[in-house]
């Protein structure tokens, strides 16, 4: 189980180490690719091979749904962890998070999503909710 928060950084070469707790689960090999709120979101191969299936029994004749595949397809790659463990994040990812110098790595269960510090630390970002929209979501949703 993915689970906690780290604070860490990318390097000059658009490296980033994965924290330690994180490596064991994922292996050598995993894939990245955008999330859905301005942050990177790093698959175990595992986990990308079910989501690779909930993809692929999407219906085609449906434009959102090419929409939404090729969003996730078009901006993933595999990613190699080296023997420090570390992983390069492609430019146009980087970009995309608006990923500078500092990082938060959040563990989520079964992913890990990659953010930018000021991206996550920003008010509208990092899936915050005030105090009545956590209960009303925690109510509806029963958790």
């Amino acid at each position: 189980m993915l689970i906690g928060r780290h604070e860490n950084s990318i390097d000059a070469k658009n490296r980033v180490i994965i924290p330690s707790k994180f490596r064991d689960e994922l292996g050598h090999k995993a894939v990245l690719t955008k999330g859905l709120d301005d942050c990177l979101i790093l698959y175990p191969m595992a986990t990308w091979r079910q989501q690779e299936e909930k993809l692929a029994g999407l219906p085609m004749s449906d434009p959102s749904a090419r929409a939404f595949k090729r969003f996730f397809y078009a901006n993933a790659c595999e990613c190699e962890i080296d023997k420090q463990g570390r992983i390069l994040i492609p430019a146009n990812l980087k970009e995309s998070a608006k990923i500078e110098k500092d990082l938060i790595t959040i563990g989520m269960l079964d992913r890990i999503e990659i953010w930018s510090k000021s991206q996550y630390e920003g008010d509208d970002k990092g899936g915050k909710l005030n105090a009545d929209d956590f209960s009303s979501f925690a109510e509806h949703y029963q958790v």
